[in-house]
């Protein structure tokens, strides 16, 4: 275990780049749908998810959520136009979860836009909607947002579960890349993004428990600092994380002084604007890390003050 000031150091800085570098999240409205209209939502979304774990948790001091509270309202007013770029993008690609995927985290926090939800409560209604191909871990995920919009999950998570690759808990040794980022969404679908780590499968939990520690030094070891996140975000989720000493100082160590984490090995160099396409994910995802982690670590020291 290591210090709750290092970790929650590593989240007030990611938050306050992401602040300074809000207007890299933007959309590309004139781009053919051909070639990814629908590709620059999934930034703005996956910063909606962060934040609202943020507020979710508790944890943050004042300055870290108000700066949040203003990076959404600065995505939801200035980048989503009040949500009609959502609709503008339900609309281009009827089928797509993408709009719907980006809303949910952002109605949850109190943001509304009637017209896309009329729209996804209609096309979840089409056989296409369930019959749509995606890979075992992103239909989760699917199943798992429509639970918690309301909708019943088609098909309902536990049968998707066991066709997920961290479901079959294969060999641990044969992990990598992409591998290892279906393994963190895996779980963050199963415990809502840390809400319920109880909703980690027990026989899952103890795979993990297992395994995690050694990739969590593969990673650190190959410096992949975006992977890296993830899984100290797994481990918070698990019932019993090891906040790993030497993973953290390691991943603390790779941030910039100005709040950006590389997402591997070392910051990119060149425009601003590419630069924040590589960069804000890791970000996020220290931010994300750095505020389960805390969480944890505080819960912890709670419960060892009062114990007998």
């Amino acid at each position: 275990m290591t210090g709750t000031g290092l970790i929650h150091d590593v989240g007030v800085r990611a938050i306050e780049w992401l602040w300074t570098h809000r207007e890299g999240f933007r959309l590309e409205p004139d781009a053919d749908p051909e070639i990814g209209f629908l590709e620059r939502f999934k930034p703005v979304g996956e910063l909606a998810l962060i934040c609202k774990v943020l507020f979710r948790e508790g944890v943050a001091g004042s300055q870290q959520a108000q700066l949040a509270r203003q990076l959404l309202d600065h995505a939801w007013r200035d980048t989503l136009d009040g949500g009609r770029m959502l609709v503008r993008g339900q609309r281009t690609e009827p089928l797509s979860p993408v709009p719907f995927e980006v809303y949910l985290p952002f109605k949850e926090l109190g943001y509304s836009q009637p017209e896309l939800e009329r729209a996804v409560a209609l096309n979840h209604r089409l056989d296409s909607w369930a019959a749509h191909e995606l890979s075992p871990t992103r239909r989760l995920g699917l199943s798992a947002f429509e639970r918690r919009f309301g909708l019943a999950p088609r098909p309902p998570e536990a049968d998707v579960v066991g066709a997920t690759w961290l479901g079959r808990r294969p060999e641990p040794w044969t992990v990598e890349g992409h591998i290892g980022y279906d393994i963190t969404h895996c779980v963050f679908h199963l415990t809502d993004w840390g809400e319920d780590p109880d909703g980690l499968p027990p026989a899952l939990a103890g795979y993990l428990g297992t395994w995690l520690p050694v990739w969590l030094d593969d990673w650190l070891d190959l410096r992949r600092w975006d992977l890296l996140g993830e899984l100290l975000v797994v481990d918070a989720c698990l019932p019993r994380p090891t906040l790993d000493a030497r993973a953290w100082e390691g991943f603390a160590a790779a941030q910039q002084p100005d709040g950006a984490m590389p997402a591997v090995r070392e910051m990119p160099e060149g425009d601003a604007t590419d630069v924040f396409d590589v960069v804000y994910h890791p970000t996020l995802v220290a931010a994300f890390a750095s505020v389960l982690a805390t969480s944890r670590a505080l819960s912890r020291l709670a419960a060892a003050a009062s114990a007998p």
